[in-house]
């Protein structure tokens, strides 16, 4: 990790700011075109062509792309993760629950009444991960509130192994859930597929999910076709803020939680003093040694960050410039400094709230914005499957009423059929 040491600079130039909190950039120069081919490719060519990118990449072609009901009935996990996957549904069920709105007519002015009404979105696809980290978390997270809103169709790709079946903890979460249709397919081609069908895989109207450098510019592209995404995603990341009493070992286990994700990811500690920086290095080193993982957290760590700053208001100024999808707060005030986040994904308060809960158990949403989207996205929730129509009903004073405003409004902007459109009903 870079160690910056900040508390001595008078005035830091936006520029050096912006390079000093910049997420590591990768070459994309090739990878929209490669990426557009396959999206075409598989709007032509539909089942085909899912299947021979699925062998390309995969390595694997099954003949049936969907999820049989047989295939399902047999799947099976050993206790304690059945156990875990259903505690983690009860809360996050319970968290997402909390989030429906009843939205109240009102009434304008007199004879002028206008409301809202959520509708769920009709048709959804999940894109869940399953090569080396098959992340049945994020069904969870996806399809828990796509239930919940009341989504009829609720759709889910996942990449087949070399054995061509998804990852037994994928499908059992899939049937806890209840998703209506599971397809074996992975990467762009999945993309591809729910986002303009094909003759096995329906088109839905919105797609959800996390995944690599591909499946990103995948979702970014088929926005041009009229098809809606979650919100824009990249790489996993997390900053900590710790002070003096923060605990090195809880610090080290936290950014190294994140730097697993993948070597693209990146970590931002920012701390009061050296010494504590030291401390957080000293034990990033000995939890590092012992990860099954170690080589791919290590590659994160090399384009990661340590700050010491000089207080926390400091402290504060830079995290929410960084804007990370997951802060964490591992101070004594925590709960105080909380009040003072503005640009973040997800907030962890206090010594005891690693972000891997948040990322499995706890009941908040893990797909959140990432790259600096936190200054403008919110996270999934409920609102992000449903989609709010306003209404209003006017009566015959509740026109003569607003006309008049209607009308000048309207002629002032030179849209004469507008005008009259009122002019007809007033009369």
């Amino acid at each position: 990790m870079q160690l910056i040491d900040i508390r001595n600079f008078a005035s830091i130039s936006p520029a050096q700011r912006r390079e000093w909190l910049s997420r590591p950039v990768l070459d994309t120069s090739t990878l929209e075109q490669k990426v557009a081919d396959i999206l075409l490719a598989v709007r032509d060519g539909g089942d085909e062509a899912v299947r021979n990118f699925t062998l390309q990449f995969d390595k694997v072609a099954p003949e049936v792309l969907q999820v049989g009901e047989e295939e399902l009935a047999q799947v099976e996990v050993d206790v304690a993760l059945r156990d875990a996957i259903h505690q983690a549904h009860r809360n996050i069920e319970a968290f997402h629950r909390t989030q429906y709105q009843t939205m109240e007519a009102v009434e304008t002015m007199s004879g002028v009444r206008c409301w809202r009404k959520s509708v769920a979105i009709g048709k959804v696809g999940l894109y869940i991960p399953g090569g080396t980290a098959p992340l049945f978390s994020t069904l969870l997270m996806l399809g828990i509130p796509a239930k919940l809103a009341g989504c009829k169709e609720i759709v889910l790709c996942s990449p087949p192994n070399a054995q061509g079946r998804l990852h037994p903890a994928i499908l059992y979460a899939a049937k806890v859930v209840g998703v209506t249709k599971i397809y074996k397919a992975g990467g762009v081609q999945a993309i591809g597929a729910m986002a303009y069908g094909t003759e096995t895989i329906p088109a839905v109207y919105k797609i959800f999910g996390p995944g690599n450098q591909y499946v990103t510019c995948a979702k970014q592209l088929i926005q041009k076709d009229g098809i809606a995404i979650d919100m824009p995603a990249g790489p996993s990341e997390v900053a900590v803020y710790a002070d003096e009493n923060a605990n090195p070992e809880f610090v080290a286990a936290d950014l190294l939680s994140q730097a697993e994700h993948g070597p693209d990811s990146q970590v931002v500690l920012v701390c009061l003093s050296s010494r504590m920086a030291g401390l957080v290095q000293e034990a990033v080193q000995r939890q590092l040694a012992l990860l099954p993982r170690a080589d791919v957290a290590a590659r994160a760590l090399a384009s990661s960050r340590l700050f010491v700053v000089k207080n926390a208001d400091q402290a504060m100024d830079l995290l929410n410039e960084y804007a990370p999808e997951h802060l964490i707060l591992a101070c004594d005030d925590a709960a105080d400094l909380a009040g003072k986040v503005v640009n973040a994904g997800s907030v962890f308060i206090g010594h005891f709230s690693p972000e891997s809960v948040g990322d499995y158990a706890s009941g908040t949403n893990h797909v959140l914005p990432t790259n600096g989207y936190a200054r403008a996205y919110s996270g999934v929730s409920l609102d992000s499957f449903v989609k709010k129509i306003t209404f209003q009903q006017l009566t015959r004073e509740g026109i003569r009423g607003i006309g008049p405003a209607v009308v000048e409004m309207a002629e002032a902007e030179g849209l004469r059929a507008h005008a009259n459109a009122v002019r007809v009903r007033m009369s």
